[in-house]
């Protein structure tokens, strides 16, 4: 989408015969011709981490549009990518463009930090909508919540979906993408096997690195955002849906 954006530019000398109105009319050419098929009729879930830093592409070309943020504790991203370096160790990932971003956990985890990287992007991306004009069509998805108590996060979720439930078995959820993980040089990126569950354990974060990333959970803020977030109620300690 933002190769074809970018393609119908001042930098295209073509450019001056396309107007926005051909333009909406060809990116939505495009969704069209991808999903034109009958699995996907109804509603579409596309996974891409940048439609949080194109929310006001989105809002225009499909004004009921909504976006899910599935969001985490910084620090603990960063402990899971750490994890699964270790576990590939015989395998350099293209997570890592050069041999000294690969160097110490020190240089992976900031490798992965910048803007223009996997966590960074996707942190400043949604920063970008959690705070802008469009904010009232994301909800954000907080992990604990969602791998602890499973069925009450979704219905709230099916909730601001409008959409009917759908009954989900927990106990055994299975999904991989071998080939892309392989590809990537991070086998089991993607592995889920088994029963939705909270799973607590020790970080292997050296302390200052942790603390350093456990500080940016800005979505605990409520203020200034019209998003929806499924949030922990501390007094009660059930989860709601609020804005």
């Amino acid at each position: 989408m933002t190769t074809l954006l970018n393609a119908m530019g001042p930098q295209n000398e073509t450019s001056v015969f396309l107007d926005d109105a051909k333009r909406s009319r060809i990116l939505r050419a495009v969704v069209q011709a991808h999903y034109d098929e009958p699995s996907t009729q109804g509603v579409i879930f596309d996974t891409n981490r940048i439609w949080c830093a194109q929310l006001p592409l989105v809002h225009a070309l499909f004004p009921q549009a909504k976006i899910l943020c599935c969001v985490r504790n910084v620090a603990w991203i960063m402990d899971s990518f750490e994890r699964l370096v270790r576990r590939n160790a015989f395998e350099p990932s293209k997570l890592f463009f050069t041999a000294e971003e690969r160097a110490t956990v020190y240089s992976r985890v900031e490798a992965l930090a910048n803007r223009d990287r996997v966590v960074g992007f996707s942190y400043s991306a949604m920063k970008e909508a959690y705070y802008g004009e469009h904010s009232s069509q994301i909800l954000l998805i907080d992990y604990t919540i969602l791998a602890s108590r499973p069925e009450a996060c979704l219905r709230l979720i099916y909730d601001f979906l409008d959409e009917a439930w759908f009954e989900h078995d927990f106990e055994r959820v299975e999904y991989d993408e071998p080939e892309f993980d392989r590809h990537l040089g991070a086998r089991g990126l993607h592995k889920i096997s088994g029963p939705v569950r909270l799973n607590p354990r020790q970080t292997i974060l050296p302390p200052d690195l942790f603390e350093r990333f456990d500080k940016l959970a800005f979505w605990t803020n409520p203020q200034k955002s019209a998003s929806w977030r499924i949030v922990e109620d501390q007094q009660n300690h059930s989860t709601t849906e609020t804005r």
